[in-house]
């Protein structure tokens, strides 16, 4: 196998020092165009590639950032990772995978970086930190946060906005005449997390319509799994309550009150309209089709790369923290009417 081409093999083929060529590689502006184009020439003809490993190494970096999610079995998650490690790729990074469990302790060692001689940043999806635990995090270790828990100043942050999106996914709802809508996985009380934010834009659409809000249809659920929303479909059933539409706050959870109406006798959306969040890929396949609020997680992933990679590359750069919000859409399907 022939050896791996050099900057110094390069250098020696175009005719320009190792210096020159170090400085085209890496943009600098004080090489003329006739130049780069040499070089450029010579590093195609030799089939030179970036050691982007040593490079990392001489900056005391690892190449590698950290991406902590609460449940890898939750499809959102699975499929948000694709998209980060795609980014992270793109840019000659590494991706690893934590998975927390929701735990605040896990979740802390994440926000610290674990140890920080294995990554260079990290990208993480909270349910358990409190807000005094971004307050004295260690600055020294860069991380985005993902999802609904603000940053409040304190770290970048990305995510979609909550409130809208639910209150456009019972606007939906509301405009094919239902009115007793169940919000599987909600909350009333409580922090602002996501189900307590999805809860409060359901409760603006049913007030700017000038209906009551009834507590009883609000499901809290103990987790964001196919089995709470089959359980949470059924006791609405069981319990007298009969809601005319179901606004499950995960795709998982609609998937799973799916099930439970199929087995009940109820007809989708003839009966009942079901409508979930997340956008994963199963909702397309689903009997019937799942209408849900999808996130632009494509985006979510490249926006978070960045702002990480920024962070990395920029450190004590005095920049502000940014929050971004990601744009989504209502994906109607048959499970509403669609």
């Amino acid at each position: 196998m022939a050896a791996r081409p050099r900057i110094k093999d390069v250098a020696e083929y175009a005719g320009v020092s190792p210096k020159t060529v170090s400085n085209v590689i890496n943009d600098f502006e004080h090489v003329s165009e006739q130049t780069r184009t040499v070089v450029r020439e010579a590093i195609d003809a030799l089939g030179y590639r970036v050691n982007i490993a040593g490079r990392q190494l001489r900056q005391g970096r690892t190449g590698m950032i950290t991406l902590a999610v609460p449940e890898l079995d939750v499809a959102y998650f699975s499929e948000l990772a694709r998209h980060i490690m795609e980014a992270a790729g793109s840019n000659g990074r590494t991706v690893l995978i934590h998975q927390t469990g929701a735990e605040r302790d896990r979740e802390l060692a994440a926000l610290h970086g674990f140890d920080t001689q294995f990554c260079d940043g990290v990208i993480l999806s909270p349910l358990s930190l409190l807000p005094r635990d971004l307050a004295t995090r260690d600055r020294r270790m860069p991380v985005v946060l993902l999802g609904e828990r603000s940053a409040e100043g304190h770290t970048d942050h990305v995510g979609i906005d909550n409130v809208r999106a639910a209150r456009e996914a019972t606007e939906h709802l509301l405009s094919r005449g239902r009115r007793r809508i169940a919000v599987v996985g909600g909350a009333v009380r409580g922090q602002q997390g996501t189900d307590r934010l999805r809860t409060d834009g359901y409760r603006q659409a049913l007030a700017a319509a000038g209906l009551p809000f009834d507590a009883g249809l609000v499901m809290p659920v103990e987790a964001y799994h196919w089995r709470d929303g089959a359980e949470a479909a059924a006791r609405l059933m069981r319990d007298g309550t009969r809601p005319d539409a179901l606004l499950c706050l995960n795709d998982n959870m609609a998937l799973g009150a799916l099930r439970t109406l199929y087995e009940s006798g109820v007809r989708v959306p003839d009966e009942v309209d079901v409508v979930g969040f997340d956008g994963i890929e199963a909702t397309g396949f689903s009997v019937p089709s799942l209408t849900t609020v999808s996130p632009d997680k494509r985006e979510i992933a490249r926006t978070a790369v960045s702002l990480l990679l920024n962070r990395i590359d920029t450190p004590d750069s005095g920049i502000p923290y940014r929050d971004e919000v990601i744009g989504h859409q209502i994906v109607i399907r048959e499970s509403s009417g669609g």
